[in-house]
């Protein structure tokens, strides 16, 4: 039974995560934490477990999904790479800090920086755009069917970005994705499919650090990464293929849904 509930908690991650840039972590750690902790059905789950097998998943998921991003040019390769350099001391130091939070806290933290996340895209519409970093930063471009757009970012402050995900991956298992995404697009002004495949390439380099750090600190339960990978695999692939078909907006409405939901039932977790 375990199994297969790890199993479609792991198709569900992958489909969502490569569907909006999340990497699947923030998919599958409430999820697997409810099946095991709240209902009692995946024996020996511990926060720190579930990140483990967590952080383990999302390097098949971003790789599932680059690939898959690679053929449609939506990977800024480039700005993954830097990305992906500022968020390696903040992983490796987010997964120690884990080592020290129970449950009940885990679920409270969790829950409160996925509401925020969520408010963010709920009043993006409603604020202007941030061009200062565009305008001070370096310029990128990036054409479509339709428009062409103009992002950018200053490397400084794209290192301390993305030491701050890295600390949220590390801490929470989370592939830094879903904080990520939401800045590449308010602050950084990416379109949002170039945002979701540029995350997803550095949710695959960020996770085999945060792996390497969680299995030397014994988090990963390995009988349990047999039915989560492949199925994340592919609901990966689906993911990516699924977000060819849909616009822009409706993947903001969709990333903004899911943390808001997933924010609360935490939060909610963590204070009863």
């Amino acid at each position: 039974m375990e199994w297969l509930l790890l199993a479609v908690a792991g198709l569900f991650s992958g489909v969502v995560g490569a569907l909006v840039g999340l990497g699947g972590g923030v998919i599958l750690v409430p999820a697997v934490l409810f099946f095991g902790t709240t209902l009692g059905l995946i024996p020996n789950i511990t926060p720190q477990s579930v990140v483990g097998l967590s952080v383990v998943m999302m390097i098949f998921t971003g790789l599932s999904s680059t690939l898959s991003y690679m053929k449609t040019k939506t990977v800024d390769f480039k700005s993954g790479f830097i990305f992906f350099i500022g968020s390696i001391p903040g992983t490796i130091l987010g997964a120690w800090v884990n080592k020290g939070l129970d449950l009940p806290s885990f679920n409270l933290y969790f829950g409160i920086l996925l509401i925020i996340l969520s408010t963010l895209l709920l009043v993006r519409n409603r604020l202007k755009p941030v061009k200062w970093f565009v305008e001070n930063g370096k310029k990128r471009t990036f054409t479509d069917d339709k428009d062409t757009y103009v992002y950018g970012f200053p490397i400084w402050f794209a290192l301390l970005l993305t030491f701050a995900v890295g600390f949220a991956s590390g801490l929470f298992g989370i592939g830094g994705g879903s904080i990520i995404v939401p800045a590449m697009i308010l602050l950084f002004l990416f379109p949002p499919h170039v945002a979701v495949g540029t995350s997803m390439f550095m949710v695959f380099l960020s996770s085999i650090i945060n792996s390497i750090t969680h299995v030397s600190l014994g988090n990963v339960p390995w009988l349990y990464t047999i039915p989560v990978i492949p199925a994340a695999y592919i609901g990966a692939k689906l993911g990516a293929n699924l977000n060819k078909k849909l616009n822009s907006e409706t993947l903001v409405v969709a990333l903004r849904i899911v943390l808001l939901l997933l924010g609360v039932r935490s939060i909610i977790a963590g204070l009863m």
